[in-house]
């Protein structure tokens, strides 16, 4: 453990860091009309009645001036699609409110759309904090939306996915023995994996393709010119093995050209193949907006970055089709 004579102000920031928070814009306007915005993660609440929350601002701030002289300013809770924004306002120079288009508030204090949650707020008292300033805020008005927030640990910018309460069963018989394996993660990567493929199949018959004529028409999209052995080394995991019949057919549909080079026949894919495959992968991604519109945006990043953490996790030494020739 370490003790208050030792502290390390590097070790110490990186243990504050652990704490998981959310990310803040603070706006107001300067005295003169102009608009100012700082990114914050110190905000917290301190009193629901009356209403009140707090923030800190560091005394060697450009915007402490402006924050000091106005008493009305507004904290926006970033939503995970919001990034961009809060690594905007976090850099010093340049219009900051350039090309955003602000919601009308109850004060003057710049209004961003877009948010997790707003508090516009008054500032109530100030107080100094070590090398900050602290300002304590009664919330005027206020509102909120369902889009997950963007959230901020250790460093970096994190995501945030809501984690089902536990429901009480209540069942007047035990389950069957059998009844956890609706909670394995195989079962749960398997249905969800099969549900997606279900609404694929769907898609990709309007173009008279199955999902391994999908498969195979996306790898040679990515890297085409390849010899039937090399397709079968990037689409072995799926459990689909593309053979000569196949690739005769989508060369038969004038979507793949086969071409010698030497004794080997290398697989290319044509413009009638792209223009198909681009096509498909169109409605795949729009399969999976319907997703985002259920599951919300920043659920679909969380997701998505567990997803290749597993496929990391999980990876026999699959060859890598993203990967430099």
């Amino acid at each position: 453990m370490t003790s208050q004579a030792s502290f390390d102000p590097q070790a110490f920031r990186a243990a504050l860091g652990t704490f998981t928070t959310g990310v803040t814009i603070i706006t107001t306007r300067a005295p003169d009309g102009t608009p100012v915005g700082v990114t914050a993660n110190s905000f917290n609440s301190v009193s629901l009645n009356p209403p009140l929350v707090l923030w800190s601002l560091a005394k060697n701030a450009r915007s402490l001036e402006a924050f000091s002289a106005s008493q009305d300013w507004n904290v926006h809770v970033l939503s995970a699609a919001q990034e961009g924004l809060s690594g905007r306002f976090a850099s010093q120079g340049g219009d900051k409110f350039a090309d955003i288009a602000l919601d009308e508030g109850i004060s003057k204090a710049p209004l961003l759309p877009g948010c997790t949650a707003r508090f516009q707020c008054r500032t109530a008292f100030t107080y100094e904090g070590g090398d900050h300033v602290i300002f304590v805020g009664e919330v005027r008005a206020y509102d909120r939306s369902e889009q997950a927030p963007l959230v901020y640990q250790a460093g970096q910018y994190a995501l945030a996915a809501r984690k089902p309460r536990s429901e009480l069963r209540l069942a007047a018989a035990p389950p069957p023995e059998c009844s956890y394996t609706e909670d394995l993660l195989g079962y749960l990567l398997g249905r969800a994996h099969y549900q997606m493929l279900f609404g694929l199949r769907r898609m990709l018959a309007g173009d008279a393709l199955d999902e391994a004529n999908f498969f195979l028409l996306s790898v040679l999209c990515i890297r085409d010119n390849l010899t039937l052995d090399e397709i079968n080394a990037f689409v072995s995991y799926t459990g689909i093995e593309a053979t000569p019949e196949m690739m005769a057919a989508l060369e038969a549909r004038r979507f793949v050209a086969c071409e010698q080079h030497g004794k080997a026949s290398r697989f290319v894919l044509t413009a009638d193949g792209r223009e198909v495959t681009l096509r498909q992968i169109a409605l795949a991604k729009a399969q999976e907006d319907n997703l985002a519109d259920k599951l919300g945006a920043g659920d679909v990043m969380a997701l998505k970055l567990m997803l290749k953490r597993f496929v990391a996790a999980t990876d026999p030494g699959l060859p890598d089709l993203w990967a430099p020739r």
